[in-house]
Parts: C-alpha cells; sequence; structure tokens
C-alpha cells in the first residue's frame, strides 16, 4: 500500500444553488476519520470536494503535501467507496474489483492474482464467477472495499457505506473496515450518521454543521466536548 497520507484544506469555499460552504483543515494522515454531522451539514460535499467530483470556487486541498485542486478524480490518490457500493450487475465480481486495476480490464497475470487476493482479505473468496445479483447487500458492500483494494491508493473515501445493513452486518462490516485499515495503514475518511459507528471505528472525527467544519479532533476529544449544541445533540441519537 502506499504511504498514507495528510489532508489541508485551505480557505475552500463553494456555493451549491443557495448554500454555501467553507472547509478549513488540517486532517492527520493514518487515521481512520469519521466525517460527521447532521443532514445537510455539507458531509458529501466535503468528500465530494475531496474526490474531485466537486471543483472548489476558490481555496486549495492538498494531499500529502501535493495540491490536487484542479486534479480530476481519477488522478487523486484516492478511491471512494459509494453508499450503493456502484457493482456493475451485468459484470462478475471478478471483472467488477478488475475495474480498480484498469478499467480497459488489461491487466497482467500478477493483476489477476491481486484481484482474487482483494476478495481473499474481505471474505469472498471462490467468488471471483458470481453476480451481484445473487451477492447479500454485505457481501456486495465487501466487493466495493475490494475494488478499493486493488487501486492500492493512500486515501479511502467512504459515504455511508454502512448505511443500507441491518445493525448486526454494520458491526460485521465495521471490524473488517478496521482489519484492512491496520494492514493497509492508508487514511479513511468515512461520512456517517451512526454515533456508535462512530465511537467502533474512528480515531480522529470531524463534525460540520451549517456547511462549515465546527470541530476536528481526536475521538475522545470530540466525544468529551461540550461548547457545540449541535454536537452534543447529535451524539444523543
Amino acid at each position: 500500500m502506499a504511504d498514507a497520507l495528510g489532508i489541508v484544506m485551505t480557505d475552500v469555499r463553494l456555493k451549491l444553488g443557495t448554500q454555501e460552504f467553507r472547509f478549513d483543515c488540517n486532517i492527520p494522515k493514518g487515521h481512520i476519520i469519521a466525517v460527521t454531522g447532521p443532514s445537510g451539514a455539507g458531509k458529501s460535499t466535503f468528500l465530494n470536494l475531496l474526490s474531485g467530483f466537486e471543483t472548489p470556487d476558490t481555496g486549495t486541498i492538498s494531499m500529502g503535501g501535493q495540491d490536487v485542486t484542479s486534479l480530476h478524480p481519477a488522478e487523486r490518490p484516492a478511491s471512494l467507496v459509494f453508499q450503493d457500493n456502484n457493482l456493475f450487475a451485468h459484470l462478475d465480481l471478478f471483472t467488477n474489483v478488475a475495474l480498480g486495476v484498469s478499467p480497459s480490464l488489461k491487466f497482467a497475470a500478477e493483476d489477476r492474482h491481486r484481484i482474487s487476493q482483494a476478495l481473499a482479505k474481505v471474505g469472498l473468496a471462490g467468488f471471483e464467477r458470481r453476480m451481484p445479483g445473487t451477492l447479500s447487500g454485505g457481501e456486495r458492500q465487501r466487493a466495493a472495499f475490494a475494488r478499493a483494494l486493488v487501486r492500492n491508493r493512500p486515501l479511502l473515501l467512504l459515504d455511508e457505506p454502512f448505511a443500507a445493513l441491518d445493525p448486526s452486518l454494520r458491526a460485521g462490516m465495521a471490524d473488517l473496515l478496521k482489519r484492512l485499515h491496520q494492514e493497509t495503514e492508508n487514511t479513511v475518511l468515512i461520512v456517517s450518521h451512526d454515533p456508535r459507528e462512530i465511537r467502533r471505528l474512528a480515531d480522529y472525527a470531524v463534525f460540520l454543521h451549517d456547511g462549515k467544519i465546527r470541530l476536528a479532533a481526536p475521538i475522545d476529544a470530540y466525544l468529551e466536548h461540550k461548547d457545540i449544541p449541535e454536537l452534543q445533540e447529535f451524539l444523543q441519537h
């Protein structure tokens, strides 16, 4: 796995319709970082700016000291896993995961081994020829993780990846993410509405409210912070 990297957003501003977003932060590398806040706070916009699906009106975004503000999503050192896992229904799991190696599906024998190895790491050994429609929700999300693994990017962005899963599956997927993080030591940002999930997973957290970062801190300081009423309300859910 490529070395983990930190993220710096400097006076990043973006207006979408009538809503304005302004982000300033310095996020440390190598952590699982929860991106939290009430609905409409700007969590998905925050991730979209990092992944390159939104471009700020002003300001700069740096990853590992590199200015990525104007880079296309494919050029950034990041992989994004969506809530709906974004698998292609007409392609088997091997091919879905292989897209993370080469969108043109041109790869060597060693790449084939890496794809099968990634599926094994997420508990899907032998599933290469299975179609997405034959899988459970948890299995589809595991396949999306495998695709992110083979991309070998130092930053993993997760937009509420477990939201559609039942509580027992959510816990299992959280444990899988922690296990993969310990192995890769990459930087992980996960958007979550679930305070229990945050406590289980994160060692650092960012709280957004009204389009701004209100707090970015290690998880203990985040959980103990008493000066932001919206954060206390969020944590009590």
